[in-house]
């Protein structure tokens, strides 16, 4: 699903499109300023290679709120929210994020599980500007096969 055109995201995930200034030179991309409304704080930026047919799932954190992008390919993002009194437990989204027709910035509260795979030919480039440093303590994973969460990876047509 084209991530600008879901009417109801998950309760606290936030979907917003960004810039990319783009010439024959090659692009600028924006992701994430200070002065955004979507910024709260600073802890840390990582990338995340993803091979093709690869599939990174699931995870979700106590306490960091994550703002991820794809600069680099595409990936299948699937979000679950299992949080208990939210207005959307049990649901689940699934987009498909990246360059260049749905570079958006996804912001991921607390408590989602998340997860994303390559469906693509070529390795796709994954960014995330989190506000906490990363601390295994803080998150919590669960195989694919395993937990809450029954979705079929790769296999949509």
């Amino acid at each position: 699903m084209d991530p600008m055109k879901d009417p109801h995201p998950l309760d606290g995930v936030v979907l917003h499109e960004l810039k990319q200034l783009t010439d024959p030179r090659g692009a600028v991309l924006h992701m994430l300023r200070c002065d955004s409304e979507l910024f709260s704080k600073f802890g840390e930026v990582y990338f995340s290679e993803v091979n093709p047919g690869a599939i990174k799932a699931w995870k979700r954190h106590k306490k960091m709120t994550q703002h991820i992008t794809v600069p680099v390919g595409k990936i299948q993002l699937v979000l679950y929210d299992d949080r208990e009194g939210s207005p959307t437990r049990k649901e689940m989204r699934e987009y498909e994020i990246g360059r260049p027709t749905a570079y958006v910035l996804i912001r991921i509260p607390p408590g989602i599980w998340y997860g994303f795979a390559n469906p693509g030919p070529g390795m796709a480039l994954l960014a995330n500007c989190a506000d906490l440093p990363h601390d295994p303590a803080e998150s919590e994973s669960s195989a694919i096969t395993e937990g809450p969460i029954e979705f079929h990876w790769l296999n949509k047509g």
